[in-house]
């Protein structure tokens, strides 16, 4: 009859683990999800206001920036400083989880994550510049949502795989927004806010628990 070895069962899972720590990064935060979401929501807010404020919308549905073109340029700030704050509060959390983990922050492999995220999301960005010089505004919030869902499920082979499905959802909601033209900024919303919200909760029940 053959005894079961529990220490044997212990050793082995956590080689496992330390095989996965060093070719994964596992030390993100779901409050960064969290924190990336209500910073979302916030900016959406502003940015709403000003659209109700000044209305630079045409009939068409496009925006009339020739006589609004600081209206653009809050929209622009209100954007550059809602990403700024939700990055700072992602690197946050996560520099909290990796010392509570007793794990390195800025390694091989959270330099390959961030590689690996950024290509698709850098491309993106630049691909939208070029929309906002000929006046496409309209396709920024698909655009925006679709180039970042890709960059995380090209970053998910790096980090919690869970991430691909968050990556998933966003091209999703991106590519149905380009048959709504005109709501870019509730499909904003929605995808960098309240998918955030959900993934990030999800992300910390399932792991930090």
């Amino acid at each position: 009859m053959i005894e079961n070895n529990p220490p044997a069962t212990e050793s082995l899972q956590d080689i496992r683990q330390m095989m996965q720590r060093s070719s994964r990064f596992v030390s993100l935060s779901g409050l960064s999800g969290i924190a990336a979401g209500c910073c979302a929501l916030a900016g959406a807010w502003f940015a709403g206001n000003i659209l109700t404020t000044y209305r630079p919308y045409l009939p068409s549905g496009n925006f009339n920036y020739g006589a609004e073109d600081w209206v653009a340029l809050r929209l622009l700030l209100i954007g550059v400083i809602t990403f700024v704050v939700a990055l700072f509060f992602a690197f946050l959390f996560t520099w909290q989880r990796t010392r509570k983990m007793n794990l390195p922050l800025w390694d091989f492999t959270s330099r390959r994550l961030l590689w690996n995220v950024m290509v698709p999301v850098v491309t993106g960005g630049l691909f939208i510049l070029g929309m906002v010089k000929y006046g496409e505004w309209r396709f920024v919030a698909p655009a925006c949502l679709v180039f970042y869902g890709l960059g995380l499920i090209n970053g998910s082979k790096y980090t919690l795989s869970d991430i691909r499905y968050l990556g998933y959802l966003e091209i999703m909601l991106g590519v149905i927004n380009m048959f709504f033209i005109g709501n870019g900024l509730l499909f904003w919303a929605i995808g960098f806010g309240v998918l955030h919200i959900v993934y990030g909760a999800i992300m910390w029940f399932k792991y930090e628990m």
